[in-house]
């Protein structure tokens, strides 16, 4: 019988269930969007509980039958919480808890509960193979969060702290705010990146703002609106605003890394998927000797898989 691995994560924007071996093989990754209305900026909490809670067992159904016919679960992974302290909450991580709950005592296996922060490091760690150190950077930036964290004993089991953050917006709002404001469907993500390739020669000169291990997008963001009501081009804004965050956080970790004295970077969340600020990051450190460790575009994105390598490690 096979002995294998489950991970659950439901975060604001994507349902998610990842299944593994014993050996951190991927036998099942299956996520599911969640819809948001045309035009709209995001969805409230309930919406976010009614469309996990709708989501779960069809995932779950469908990667259970990649599985081979004799398997069982020998431990569970679950984001029960955005970050890992004491007063981190969110009501769509509870779906994902509650369901790892009832499986977990349905089949006598044990339950690991991890913060949607630490999958996504873990999804980083499996997915980059690195960093190798046990205590490195890490950096994580998405919609909900812009921050840069340093990790002490990241292999086995990661004590985390916050080093520096951003002052108001985060990233991937930034890029959402902005991406509506052009027409684009939300989250605007891969759209924006999809044309601001095309406007790349011309792109917008939007403002950075960075200082002592803060960076804000509030301002940069303005700029980019009044740039959009005076008719620039949307690709060449879009493109300006790739740029803006890519060296916003390029000055985030090049000021961490002078304060520890780190080497080793390890860069997840959503806005990390885009190629250009992926590339723009590794082009600018390498003159600096840093180490970046960047996962498949797939694996930066929301996911399940960080949830199920963490429980694979716990036994």
């Amino acid at each position: 019988m096979m002995k294998v691995y489950l991970g659950i994560d439901t975060s604001c924007y994507t349902t998610s269930i990842a299944i593994m071996d014993h050996k951190g093989n991927l036998l099942a990754d299956c996520r599911r969007i969640l819809t948001v209305k045309s035009g709209g900026r995001g969805l409230a909490q309930s919406e976010m509980v009614f469309q996990h809670t709708r989501n779960l067992p069809v995932l779950l159904e469908q990667a259970i039958a990649e599985l081979p016919d004799s398997y069982e679960f020998s431990a569970i992974g679950v984001s029960c919480q955005p970050r890992p302290t004491a007063d981190s909450y969110m009501p769509a991580f509870l779906v994902g808890q509650g369901y790892a709950q009832v499986i977990g005592m349905a089949v006598k296996t044990p339950v690991h509960r991890i913060s949607h922060q630490e999958n996504h490091i873990y999804a980083g760690l499996w997915s980059s193979a690195g960093p190798l150190a046990d205590d490195f950077l890490a950096l994580h930036l998405s919609g909900g969060t812009t921050e840069i964290v340093k990790v002490i004993g990241g292999k086995t089991n990661p004590q985390i702290t916050i080093l520096g953050e951003s002052r108001d917006l985060h990233a991937g709002q930034f890029i959402d705010r902005v991406g509506v404001a052009l027409g684009l469907p939300f989250p605007a993500g891969p759209h924006l990146e999809k044309l601001a390739g095309t406007g790349r020669g011309e792109a917008s000169v939007i403002p950075v703002a960075a200082e002592n291990l803060h960076v804000s997008f509030s301002g940069p963001e303005s700029h980019a609106q009044r740039l959009i009501a005076k008719g620039e081009a949307g690709a060449a804004v879009a493109a300006g605003v790739e740029l803006c965050i890519a060296e916003s956080i390029y000055q985030l970790i090049s000021q961490a890394v002078t304060v520890t004295q780190l080497q080793q970077v390890l860069i997840v969340g959503g806005v990390t998927a885009n190629l250009f600020i992926r590339r723009y990051l590794q082009d600018k450190l390498s003159n600096k000797q840093v180490q970046l460790y960047i996962p498949q575009p797939a694996y930066s994105s929301d996911n399940a898989v960080g949830a199920a390598y963490f429980a694979s490690r716990q036994l």
